[in-house]
């Protein structure tokens, strides 16, 4: 296991094939998924399989990571930062179990993340993408203090584009 992060209650690894179970549960709640342009796996095997070829750490040396609970070892979900080859810019993601919507964690993976992207990938700016109806993770983007910049359209629907710059 390889820990990237560490917050109060939380720590942030790399994703591993073991973790296709969760990952497949994650996203066969269609709540989960609702605004994210994602469509579920067709089983834990095609999970495994995307975590197997998840190839992001070793390109950029940053992803998307896994959110693990430390009291309980609980996988949460994920928060991480992306590139976007074909835009340049590096984005700030996340996808939490609904059972753990409102209890902060979004907020506080995705503030240690910003901090890492800064801090350790040396960034200069970090932008964040939601559909305008996200409006809980528009709340999270603003809190950790990324600020609007555009509307813009994503997967053919509404979205606002964020960004913070170092």
């Amino acid at each position: 296991m390889k820990k990237i992060l560490e917050t109060p209650r939380l720590f942030l690894r790399e994703l591993e094939t073991a973790d296709a179970s969760f990952f497949f549960a994650l996203n066969a709640n269609p709540n989960v998924i609702r605004y994210t342009g994602n469509t579920t796996f067709t089983s834990i095997e095609e999970a495994r399989l995307f975590l197997e070829n998840y190839s992001d750490y070793q390109e950029n040396g940053y992803g998307r990571w896994a959110v693990i609970l430390k009291d309980s070892g609980r996988f949460l979900g994920w928060c991480g930062l992306k590139f976007d080859a074909e835009t340049q810019q590096t984005d700030i993601g996340f996808r939490f179990f609904e059972e753990d919507w409102g209890k902060g964690y979004a907020t506080e993976s995705a503030q240690a993340c910003l901090k890492v992207g800064f801090e350790t990938f040396q960034l200069k700016e970090i932008v964040g993408r939601a559909m305008k109806a996200n409006i809980a993770s528009i709340r999270v983007l603003e809190k950790v203090g990324l600020h609007y910049v555009e509307d813009m359209v994503l997967d053919q629907q509404e979205a606002v584009l964020y960004k913070i710059m170092q």
